[in-house]
């Protein structure tokens, strides 16, 4: 899955979720980011309330549901920096890609 298919899947996610009140940024490493903050969705480098770095293999496992998100945070495959509540949210909206 290329980084354009998974912006398209996170914003229909987000459109149909009716935005998101604080802004989340998945780092992909050299592999690049995908950035979400109300109801926009773009592979630019910006701030975010939340970064979650995780490599895309391990973030189309989470997004497909073959990775565990709390397994994932625990053996270290998935770092949250700055506000985990937001992170904490995001299970619906990765169920819904």
């Amino acid at each position: 899955m290329t980084n354009d298919e998974i912006a398209a899947k996170m914003q229909e996610a987000v459109t149909k979720a009716g935005g998101m009140s604080k802004s989340v940024k998945f780092d992909f490493g050299d592999d690049g980011q995908v950035h979400a903050a109300g109801e926009t969705v773009s592979q630019e480098d910006l701030d975010a309330d939340c970064t979650i770095k995780v490599s895309k293999d391990d973030f189309i496992a989470l997004a497909s549901g073959n990775l565990d998100p709390m397994m994932a945070f625990m053996s270290g495959k998935l770092k949250v920096e700055g506000d985990m509540s937001v992170a904490m949210g995001l299970q619906s909206l990765l169920s819904s890609m």
